[in-house]
C-alpha cells in the first residue's frame, strides 16, 4: 500500500532513502502537496547546511560558439561561416583571464562549442593560458563531452585527457552535457552527444584522479518524471561511490530559440510547479549531496529565490559574460550583483556568504 504523502515525507526526514518510484510520485504531485514537499526539502536543507545562502564570484569564458554538434536544445552553437560565429584566439583568452583577475573573481568557467579543429592540446592550451594570467583563480572547465571529443580527436583515452588537463591547471570539471541521463531521451535532444555510460565513465575517471565536478540536469523539454528520477538515481549512485560531486544544479530548459522547441519536439519549458518540485525532490532524493544550486540565469531571480525555500542553498555565480542561456532566449543573464543576491537572501531571513568553487566559505 502506498503511504500517505505526509507519512512518506516524515519517513524521508527520519532517514528513509527515497526510491525512484517514490521520486516519480513526488515529482508528479499537482495539488497543495507541492507545498508539503517543498517544506520538507527546506527543513532538510536547514539541517544539512544551515541558513546561509552562498554564491561564487566567477566569470564565464566561452572560447567558441562553433560546434560540430547540433543539439536540439541549444541556441548557442554556430557552424563555420555563420556571420556570428567566433573563436577567441590566445590573445583574447588571456585578456579575458586578466579581466577576471581584475574583477577579483575566484573562478573562471570555460565551456564552449566542439570546434572542428580542437583536439586535446587545444583544451590544454586554453587552461594553460588562463592559469598563466590568473594563477590563483580556480579553473572550472570543460565537461565529459569535451573530454570525450578531445580524446577521440587526439587518439587518447579520456583518462589521459583528464590527466593532461589537470596538469595544465584544471581544478574542477563542469558536470554539464548530462542533460537527461536516459539514452532514449538523449537520442531526441542531443543525438550527437556521448551516451549515458560514457558520461558516467568520464565523471568517475575525473573523480578518481582527484578532479571533483558539479552535477546537473536539464529538464522541461520532452522527458518524463520517470526520466528525471532515473537521472537523479544515476547521480546518487556515482556520489555513493566517489563523493566527487560538489553540488547539484537543476537547469530548467530555456526553449525560445531552440531547434527542439521550434520543431515541435519539446514543450515550452518547465512550469513553475515543475521547477519547484525539481529542487525539492532533488534535495530529498540526493541525500549524499550537501549543496543544491538555484541558477538565477535559468530561473530568473524571483523563481531562484523561491527555490531557496524548496531545498536550494546556493545562487551560483556572478557570471560575467554569460552567453549560452542568453542565446537560447533567456534575458538578463550577463551579471548579478552580490548586492541583489544579498537582498534576495535577506528577504528570506537568511545571510549571503561568498564561497569558493568547492564551497569553502570566504571571509567577509
Amino acid at each position: 500500500m502506498t503511504p500517505p504523502l505526509q507519512e512518506l515525507l516524515c519517513d524521508t526526514l527520519a532517514g528513509h532513502r527515497l526510491t525512484e518510484e517514490e521520486a516519480v510520485r513526488l515529482l508528479s504531485t499537482r495539488d497543495r502537496g507541492v507545498w508539503a514537499i517543498a517544506a520538507a526539502a527546506d527543513e532538510l536543507r536547514e539541517r544539512k547546511v544551515g541558513d546561509a545562502v552562498t554564491y561564487v564570484r566567477n566569470q564565464n569564458v566561452n572560447v567558441t560558439n562553433i560546434c560540430v554538434n547540433a543539439c536540439g536544445f541549444c541556441g548557442f552553437s554556430r557552424k563555420p561561416g555563420d556571420p556570428d560565429a567566433y573563436r577567441h584566439d590566445e590573445t583574447a583568452v588571456r585578456e579575458k583571464a586578466r579581466a577576471a583577475r581584475g574583477r577579483n573573481v575566484t573562478e573562471v568557467c570555460t565551456v564552449s562549442g566542439l570546434h572542428p579543429d580542437f583536439d586535446a592540446q587545444s583544451y590544454v592550451d586554453i587552461i594553460s593560458w588562463i592559469r598563466d594570467e590568473a594563477p590563483t583563480i580556480h579553473i572550472h572547465a570543460s565537461n565529459p563531452m569535451e573530454v570525450a571529443y578531445a580524446a577521440r580527436r587526439s587518439g587518447l583515452s579520456t583518462r589521459e585527457v583528464l590527466g593532461r588537463m589537470k596538469a595544465a591547471g584544471l581544478s574542477t570539471l563542469c558536470g554539464t552535457a548530462a542533460e537527461i541521463l536516459v539514452d532514449d531521451v538523449r537520442a531526441v535532444i542531443c543525438p550527437g552527444k556521448i551516451d549515458t555510460a560514457t558520461w558516467v565513465r568520464v565523471i568517475r575517471e575525473a573523480h578518481a584522479l582527484g578532479i571533483r565536478s558539479t552535477a546537473t540536469i536539464m529538464y522541461g523539454h520532452c522527458e518524463s518524471e520517470a526520466d528525471r528520477a532515473r537521472h537523479l538515481s544515476v547521480l546518487r549512485e556515482i556520489q555513493d561511490e566517489t563523493r566527487g560531486f560538489t553540488e547539484f544544479v537543476p537547469l530548467t530548459f530555456i526553449h525560445q530559440n531552440t531547434p527542439l522547441y521550434r520543431a515541435g519536439l519539446a514543450r515550452p519549458g518547465a512550469t513553475g510547479r515543475e521547477d519547484l518540485l525539481m529542487f525539492a525532490v532533488s534535495r530529498l532524493f540526493l541525500d549524499n549531496f550537501d549543496h543544491i544550486q538555484a541558477s538565477w540565469v535559468k530561473l530568473g531571480t524571483k523563481m531562484a529565490e523561491v527555490a531557496l525555500l524548496a531545498g536550494a542553498d546556493d545562487l551560483g555565480g556572478t557570471l560575467f559574460e554569460e552567453s549560452i542561456s542568453r542565446e537560447a532566449g533567456a534575458r538578463g543573464t550577463d551579471y548579478l550583483d552580490p548586492g541583489e543576491m544579498r537582498r534576495m537572501a535577506g528577504d528570506l531571513g537568511r545571510t549571503l556568504r561568498q564561497r569558493t568553487t568547492t564551497y569553502g566559505i570566504l571571509p567577509g
